[in-house]
């Protein structure tokens, strides 16, 4: 027999609880639902139903709804920059192998001794053939400079610099900011208050105009390099913070029952505290990532153009400048199915892991 202060279960019961439960709630919930369907049904019959499909820009004039004929137009410019359009397959073919190799670090099946070979060999083949393709020079392929990379290729080559060199620069930083010893302790400390108390713009522009005033006379740095610099040490403060932060969430006793078993410090981090300290801050990773890839928008900023960069290009254009909205929507979709990828990536990667942690727990 039922309680009768039992919860009722069922779709009706469920939001009667949670959207009708008083006069108040079901006006409001009405009223909201009602300005969502009408906002949703503007949407489609905008970029659906009244859109026009084709590249003609007479009809696009003529109709009331989407141009898509701008992106149909203009999608390797976005995509691309200004790399040469007779060679875009080569970007092209440079991105699909760095997001293939991502894929295949992400199978839980290689996250072993032998797996980790693999993938690091995976890995040094990929950005060798990645650099070849887009640099050119050699096997035939015709050399095109750094200043021509754009649009995608070049949004995805500096978020992977970007995050890869700086999370081993900011696990250091971490670590000496923990230090015994005064001096390391207060410069990786100063490094990392001095770098987060800047704006990443201001970063950029320091690499791109006043690194070249410092540097000896005949030796020049490509400007893409100077950028991918600022990014990686920019990158590096803040993972730094996450990292000290994974850190302090494991117990000190710990770190003290290690060193009485006679681990070095070395082998203390290593076995001990990181593999507990980065599963606990992987969120914070991923928002790091996730601000990485939004960030590289910025190097606009010093005439390199990356996603967004390569849609302003695009807009250039005077016969199309009128569509922008399409093309922002179209590197919207861009930006978020990468982000909602990554983001639920992470939730699973979180679960996998805590969840063996707690299957180990309960088994001891």
């Amino acid at each position: 027999m039922t309680h009768p202060n039992a919860p009722r279960t069922g779709l009706l019961a469920i939001l009667r609880q949670k959207l009708f439960y008083s006069p108040g709630a079901a006006v409001l919930t009405v009223l909201i639902a009602a300005v969502v369907l009408l906002a949703g049904w503007k949407a489609l019959d905008w970029a659906v139903l009244s859109a026009v499909w084709q590249n003609d820009l007479e009809a696009c004039r003529q109709a009331s709804g989407a141009c898509w004929g701008f992106v149909d137009e203009k999608w390797r410019l976005i995509l691309f920059g200004r790399y040469p359009h007779e060679l875009q397959w080569r970007p092209g073919t440079a991105t699909i192998l760095v997001v293939l190799m991502l894929c295949v670090t992400a199978l839980p099946g290689l996250w072993n001794r032998r797996g980790a070979r693999v993938i690091a060999l995976g890995w040094a083949a990929t950005l060798i053939a990645f650099f070849v393709l887009m640099l050119g020079g050699v096997f035939g392929l015709s050399s095109i400079s750094t200043d021509m990379w754009g649009g995608l290729p070049l949004t995805v080559v500096l978020t992977l610099v970007g995050m890869t060199l700086s999370v081993p620069l900011g696990i250091l930083l971490a670590i000496g900011r923990r230090s015994e010893m005064p001096i390391i302790s207060a410069v990786s400390a100063g490094y990392i208050e001095l770098v987060r108390g800047v704006p990443l713009i201001t970063v950029l522009f320091v690499a791109t105009f006043i690194f070249p005033l410092l540097m000896p006379a005949g030796v020049r740095v490509d400007a893409f390099w100077r950028v991918a610099l600022a990014i990686v040490l920019f990158q590096a403060a803040y993972i730094a913070e996450t990292v000290r932060g994974g850190l302090q969430t494991v117990p000190k006793g710990q770190t003290l029952a290690a060193l009485s078993l006679g681990l070095t410090k070395r082998q203390v981090y290593g076995s001990v505290l990181l593999p507990q300290a980065l599963v606990a801050v992987i969120p914070a990773f991923v928002n790091s990532l996730l601000s990485c890839f939004m960030d590289t928008s910025l190097v606009t900023v010093v005439s390199m153009y990356d996603l967004l960069g390569s849609l302003r290009l695009a807009l250039g254009d005077a016969q199309w400048r009128a569509y922008f909205v399409e093309g922002y929507v179209f590197v919207t979709l861009i930006y978020f199915v990468s982000s909602f990828i990554i983001s639920r990536y992470s939730l699973w990667l979180e679960a996998r892991l805590t969840g063996g942690k707690s299957r180990r727990h309960a088994d001891a």
